[in-house]
């Protein structure tokens, strides 16, 4: 076996390069997919023709699995939990799956209770409250 160390989500150890890379929630490409297929819409007189089987597929995805639908939320959520100094993988994970209870987010993230600046319960649970009134009043 190499020197390199193994990659563990769970201890957020996922590599430099996807450790600094910006991710995005679902929410957030669904509304990047649904301004660029209004674009090819007004660009073409026949929009499916622009639009890719990939690209139609992409967006029904995200569309489906998207917590949040209303831009002013989407951009809500990212605030609130970038408050906790979650790493991007993190933020998008809890943004996506939108766990309910403390156990549920540190099961899906373990790393927020492992890493040096780890949340205690009470911070999780704010988090959580704060994001499933975002939930709540969309």
């Amino acid at each position: 076996m190499s020197g390199e160390e193994e990659e563990n989500a769970a201890e957020l150890k996922i590599g430099d390069d996807f450790l600094k890379a910006k991710c995005l929630m679902n929410c957030e490409v669904s509304l990047i997919l649904e301004h660029k297929y209004e674009q090819l819409q007004q660009t073409s007189d026949d929009p499916m023709n622009q639009v890719s089987q990939v690209f139609e597929k992409s967006l029904q995805y995200v569309k489906r699995f998207s917590r949040y639908k209303n831009p002013d939320a989407v951009r809500q959520v990212r605030e609130i939990l970038a408050r906790y100094q979650l790493a991007e993988f993190e933020l998008c994970v809890l943004g996506n799956l939108c766990p309910e209870t403390v156990e549920e987010a540190i099961a899906m993230v373990p790393s927020i209770k492992t890493r040096g600046r780890a949340q205690d319960d009470e911070a999780i649970e704010k988090m959580l409250n704060d994001l499933s009134l975002i939930k709540k009043f969309e």
